[in-house]
């Protein structure tokens, strides 16, 4: 006979874990994706992405908090790089 299918497959490894949370298949709770960075030479961004694996540590409602976190970070970063670098500003040439 034919079972009933819910559309979850418990044993596809790419299954989303139960919502909020809640554990995965056979109560399991959620996994860390356990992804890693490579550092890029730059304090600032490393920084952030090393901030990446607090949400390993979070429960799934508290990942958008991180991710913005980091987000706002790498902006800032991007953006200071388009400003230019505090220095001398120039004056009049010399003869003038």
């Amino acid at each position: 006979m034919h079972e009933p299918h819910d559309g979850h497959d418990a044993n596809d490894p790419l299954a989303p874990e139960a919502p909020h949370g809640e554990g995965g298949a056979h109560g399991e709770a959620p996994r860390p994706l356990g992804i890693g960075t490579s550092p890029t030479g730059h304090p600032g961004v490393d920084h952030r992405l090393r901030r990446l694996a607090d949400a390993d540590q979070l429960p799934v409602e508290s990942h958008p908090e991180v991710y913005e976190d980091v987000h706002r970070g790498l902006r800032e970063t991007l953006d200071a790089l388009d400003r230019p670098a505090p220095g001398p500003v120039p004056g009049p040439a010399n003869g003038s």
